[in-house]
């Protein structure tokens, strides 16, 4: 037995579908919030600057490695230096004397040239703890960014939930007023082909923008007004009002 309702009735599964419509809408949205994606930029870009000071770290911590070892270095040279000089000053033998003045200048030579290295190293240090500081205030400063991105997205996104609640409650009520088999048809239809009811407006099913054909539009205006019709073009429940001119 053919389905019938009453052309009031099924113009209600309009209202139906424009809130499923909003609800789905609302669903996409929620998954692609521009707030969510301005985020997610700044993430990734949090997740490179952490890369970046990691590296950066690991660069001044060898730096100030040579350091000590270089400053090590020195204080070696000139213990002996010390060493030597005491033992120059309480020499008498020409010999040794001459042996102790020959290392001296070798170990002046090798202070000299330590010195320009720890020198060197110093600044290439000075120069990776201003590399460090300023990659630490950019990730401070993206922190912020981070915080206040985060809340727009939550804001933005309880704005969404609500409206979708909202949506929800007023499609519950609405279906509430259904009969229990239109309704059934309209879930059904709107599972297999993700439109549930169509306007049919100047010969046009709204819900696939086909114009129907003769053929079925004959069909249509033979059949009676409670009678519950499937979209040719859709699958959809087919709803008819003032505006379908038939």
């Amino acid at each position: 037995m053919a389905l019938k309702a009453d052309p009031a009735v099924q113009e209600l599964l309009l209202d139906l579908q424009a809130l499923d419509t909003r609800l789905q809408a609302l669903g996409a949205l929620a998954q692609k919030l521009p707030e969510a994606e301005a985020l997610a930029t700044l993430l990734a870009e949090h997740e490179e600057l952490q890369r970046t000071l990691t590296e950066q770290t690991g660069a001044w911590e060898d730096v100030q490695a040579e350091l000590k070892r270089t400053e090590a270095d020195v204080t070696v040279v000139e213990t002996r230096i010390a060493r030597d000089s005491e033992r120059l000053q309480a020499s008498a033998s020409v010999k040794d004397v001459a042996a102790l003045e020959q290392e001296l200048a070798a170990l002046a030579k090798r202070k000299s040239d330590l010195e320009d290295i720890e020198l060197a190293v110093m600044e290439t240090a000075e120069e990776r703890e201003r590399e460090l500081a300023a990659t630490r205030t950019r990730v401070a400063e993206l922190d912020e960014r981070i915080a206040a991105a985060s809340q727009a997205r939550d804001a933005a996104l309880s704005g969404v939930s609500a409206d979708r609640e909202t949506a929800s409650t007023e499609r519950t009520a609405l279906a509430q007023r259904l009969p229990a088999d239109l309704l059934g048809l309209y879930e059904k239809q709107r599972e297999r082909y993700g439109v549930g009811a169509s306007l049919l407006r100047g010969g046009v099913s709204v819900a696939s923008g086909v114009a129907l054909g003769a053929s079925d539009l004959s069909a249509i205006r033979a059949a009676a007004p409670d009678d519950v019709l499937l979209c040719p073009a859709s699958d959809a429940i087919l709803v008819r009002t003032a505006e379908s001119g038939l």
